[in-house]
């Protein structure tokens, strides 16, 4: 007869066992998470469509402090990727019936949630990587321009970080694999509800703060409390991680001082944030817009004198290339013409609000934005084309007869593909027809008449047009001037459509 004499187990857990082991289960969770098919195409996604947008917003002329923020939306399809995978990941073991095997494991369950929690902080570096690349291809490019921000291009992995530990706190709390795709569902709505209303300081509560506008500012004009921000997505993040822990059964004195550092960084955070603009800043802004030279630095080139602002100093050779292209095609002394190009903003608003700038009366003074690239080119074009024929921008903004012909042939006559450049300057992007004309500052009107006579001359070789430009200057700029007058001294035949300017 045989005597079985139970004895209870004793694990052999040495110091430092628990900790390599969350260590081996959270890589095991990591290439389980990342090898995730909503994970994988998540990312796919993301870094496709980063590519293919690549230098498209800005025209191969970015300003760093865009790039930035540009950086933040895109993560967001990633961090529901990662919520819903590490929601499912957490509940595995309930959805397969196995939860009773890990009773004779070393790691309790909080710890197992510690390793998850690992696995979202993997795909949070990831997301990293994936912005860092970003916002260097952007930053290495020849036109690039301005400074960006550690802060706000923390956000993007911050978002993954955040969604991750969300969903591994909603696998703690509702123990359903329903939990994690009604999170999904949830936060969709909340972004889309959210997007537009963003007047309050309420906007900085989301993940996300987007601009309603796209103007691009002096950095230390922008105002935005990127740090704060930043400080409240790592609080919030900390918090949902450690309450999934303690949910789990990690009540340790370290998780519960852990959470509540972390609820005083949320606090902190979201409070800052939400502070509103300083009295300095405000009073920057005034002056960059109302009294720009006081903070501009200028020089000279080729005579002609550009005052910009510090950031846009490397833009100088491309303004200045412009001038001198445009005064190459005209005659007279504009040919030889002095300017002063003054960049200008408006930036009382901020980034919450467009204003028009508008015309200078100064003579021979041009304005130039901040962007540049792409539509940017032509309309400056045309603004130092403006000013050459009318005297200043004020002048040339109220033209209104035949000098617009020559304008246009000033401001386009030396591109590549003018007709092109007409499309893009023009507000319907039409080449026929009458049409407002873009640039900086108020727009000038062709008529119908004034299109066909300067569709004619881009038609024309570039020699011949500049010859009788410039042996009838005086003429073609002449006030009151009519398209048909214009055509006949130019050599092309007489426009049929309307001449009459809008009232």
């Amino acid at each position: 007869m045989t005597t079985v004499v139970e004895r209870p187990v004793v694990s052999d857990v040495r110091p430092g066992s628990s900790a390599a082991a969350v260590a081996a289960l959270a890589l095991f969770e990591t290439r389980r998470l990342l090898t995730r098919l909503p994970v994988v195409i998540a990312f796919a996604v993301y870094i496709g469509w980063t590519v293919w947008r690549g230098g498209t917003d800005w025209d191969g002329y970015p300003a760093l402090q865009d790039v930035d923020r540009a950086t933040q939306g895109a993560p967001m399809l990633v961090g529901l990727a990662v919520l819903l995978s590490v929601n499912l990941a957490a509940l595995r073991s309930r959805r397969h019936g196995t939860e009773h095997h890990f009773s004779v494991l070393v790691l309790p369950p909080w710890r197992r949630t510690v390793a998850h929690a690992l696995s979202a902080v993997a795909a949070a570096l990831l997301t990293a990587v994936c912005v860092a690349a970003q916002f260097g291809r952007e930053a290495l490019r020849p036109g690039a321009i301005g400074h960006g921000s550690v802060a706000e291009l923390l956000v993007g992995p911050l978002i993954v970080l955040l969604s991750g530990l969300v969903g591994l706190l909603m696998a703690g709390l509702v123990r359903s694999a329903l939990a994690g795709p009604l999170t999904v569902v949830f936060f969709v709505f909340l972004t889309l509800f959210s997007t537009g209303t963003s007047d309050g300081w309420s906007r900085w509560l989301m993940p996300v703060v987007v601009e309603p506008t796209a103007n691009t500012l002096p950095s230390d004009l922008l105002g935005r409390p990127a740090v704060w921000h930043a400080l409240y997505l790592a609080g919030l993040a900390l918090c949902a991680g450690l309450v999934a822990v303690l949910a789990a059964g990690g009540r340790k004195p370290v998780v519960m001082a852990g959470v509540a550092g972390a609820v005083a960084m949320t606090l902190v955070g979201g409070v800052a944030q939400t502070g509103g603009d300083s009295p300095e800043l405000v009073k920057a802004r005034e002056r960059a817009t109302v009294n720009p030279g006081q903070v501009q630095t200028c020089v000279r080139r080729d005579g002609s004198t550009y005052c910009v602002f510090p950031e846009w100093g490397p833009r100088v050779a491309d303004w200045a290339g412009v001038v001198d292209r445009v005064r190459s095609l005209a005659g007279g002394s504009a040919h030889e013409q002095k300017v002063v190009v003054r960049q200008r903003i408006e930036a009382r608003y901020g980034l919450s609000g467009d204003g028009a700038l508008t015309p200078l009366e100064r003579p021979h003074e041009v304005t130039v934005g901040t962007q540049w690239g792409g539509n940017r080119v032509p309309e400056f074009s045309a603004a130092v084309a403006g000013v050459l024929v009318a005297g200043n921008e004020k002048a040339s903004t109220s033209m209104c007869d035949g000098r617009m012909v020559t304008v246009m042939w000033l401001a386009l006559g030396w591109e590549s593909d003018p007709v092109a450049a007409l499309r893009r300057v023009r507000l319907d992007d039409s080449v026929t027809g009458s049409a407002l004309v873009l640039q900086p500052t108020n727009g000038m009107y062709m008529t119908d008449a004034q299109t066909e006579v300067l569709r004619e001359l881009l038609d024309r070789p570039r020699g011949e047009v500049t010859a009788r430009v410039r042996s009838h200057w005086a003429e073609l700029t002449e006030p009151k001037v009519t398209a048909t007058r214009a055509a006949r001294l130019l050599g092309v035949k007489a426009p049929e459509g309307d001449d009459k300017c809008l009232d």
